[in-house]
């Protein structure tokens, strides 16, 4: 492809992400996968160009002052040679007069402090730390989860494939690589050696500390991440009931399981049992954490979403106490960094029920992960890009007296 075809490509994703409707990584995967004739340089320029620009869009747009697609990329590529990149069938349309005249008034300036970090002014505010939301805005880790295989044997593997990975900080699963990984064609992926998932929630799944005795259910499973490490942590003794409120949303978790080998995963409908020994929430939640990874998500947020999502959480923890049986534990998670959605939320549910107290959480780190504890208190865990290296996520261990 030409570089102005490239260059079109990118004007045709941005223009669709930039609606804020579906999520980027769906848009561009579905935009390559249906144009077989795109060869993988030109599929890696496209792809990582886009994402350059959905990081940058904030900054882009102001020096634009407009939300238009065509100007934002315009504004973009400033200082390239517009008639190497315009004017090709297949390419982006020439400049206009217009166009040409905006450019040359292009003037450097300074930024508001929301629009330097990239987030909307509302979402500045309700974070209010200003390097945690820089540090969500740099490209995250690849991370992947080591699965009935020692991270030594698999470490060896993967580099008999030609790639490069190191053990993570914390996670005795865990393996890293600082660059994109392509893992489609990868032999140990499809053996079901490891699973793609970052550390902070291979951590989450470990400081679970589930036994193959207790009765367990995932209660917000998803398409089964946690589940799955807690069947491969717990090598498929016991059982884990998985359960959604969309049962759908669990269909990938059989083929999942079947890759992984792991077969102590049991799904459900419904919940009717009041003696869970160890009842997990990884909550609904606005994805903050995850905006290294999803950069394009913020703009989807809205603070509504914030408050609707605050009376679903409160709704689920109580739904956890009413199935959990005196003795047992309530494990509460999000991959999100608003207070309103982690520490509010727990402290409020332990005020209203006298019998739940908080786990001593540096107790359970040293006996489940050891080592350095990165945290500054013991009632929760607040994992972040700055703190661990990890996406942002929350795990708290309550137990009910």
């Amino acid at each position: 492809m030409k570089i102005s075809a490239r260059y079109m490509a990118v004007f045709e994703l941005i223009s669709e992400i930039f609606k804020d409707k579906t999520p980027a990584d769906v848009l561009i995967n579905n935009y390559v996968r249906g144009r077989k004739y795109i060869g993988a340089k030109d599929r890696r320029f496209i792809v990582e160009t886009t994402w350059q620009i959905i990081r940058r869009r904030m900054r882009l747009a102001f020096e634009a002052q407009s939300d238009e697609p065509r100007k934002i990329l315009l504004c973009f590529l400033k200082n390239e040679d517009f008639d190497l990149i315009t004017g090709d069938a297949y390419g982006l349309p020439p400049l206009s007069p217009q166009e040409q005249k905006w450019l040359k008034s292009l003037k450097e300036d300074v930024y508001p402090q929301n629009v330097e970090l990239e987030y909307p002014k509302w979402l500045f505010d309700e974070i209010n730390n200003p390097l945690l939301l820089r540090s969500l805005n740099e490209p995250a880790s690849a991370d992947i989860r080591a699965n009935f295989i020692s991270v030594k044997e698999l470490q060896k593997r993967l580099q008999k494939e030609g790639l490069f990975f190191s053990p993570t900080a914390y996670s005795p699963y865990g393996l890293r690589s600082s660059e994109r990984v392509n893992l489609n064609n990868c032999m140990a992926y499809q053996e079901g050696l490891f699973e793609v998932q970052d550390e902070s929630c291979q951590l989450g799944a470990v400081l679970c500390n589930a036994k193959a005795g207790e009765k367990i259910i995932d209660y917000c499973a998803g398409a089964g991440g946690k589940s799955l490490a807690l069947g491969a942590i717990m090598e498929n003794e016991g059982c884990v009931f998985c359960h959604d409120a969309d049962f759908s949303r669990m269909n990938p978790i059989k083929n999942r399981a079947q890759r992984l080998g792991v077969h102590n995963l049991r799904l459900i409908n419904d919940v009717a049992d009041n003696d869970f020994d160890l009842f997990i929430l990884d909550a609904p939640c606005s994805g903050t954490g995850t905006f290294r990874r999803a950069p394009d998500a913020k703009f989807r947020l809205k603070p509504q979403m914030i408050d609707d999502l605050n009376k679903i959480q409160s709704e689920i923890l109580e739904t956890a106490y009413k199935h959990t049986k005196k003795g047992g534990r309530i494990v509460y998670m999000t991959c999100s960094v608003l207070k309103k959605e982690n520490e509010n939320i727990v402290e409020n549910f332990a005020l209203k029920h006298p019998d739940i107290s908080f786990v001593d959480h540096q107790e359970l780190w040293n006996a489940k992960i050891g080592g350095q504890y990165p945290f500054d208190g013991k009632k929760y865990l607040c994992f972040s890009p700055l703190k661990t290296n990890t996406d942002g996520f929350f795990f708290c261990s309550l137990k009910k007296c």
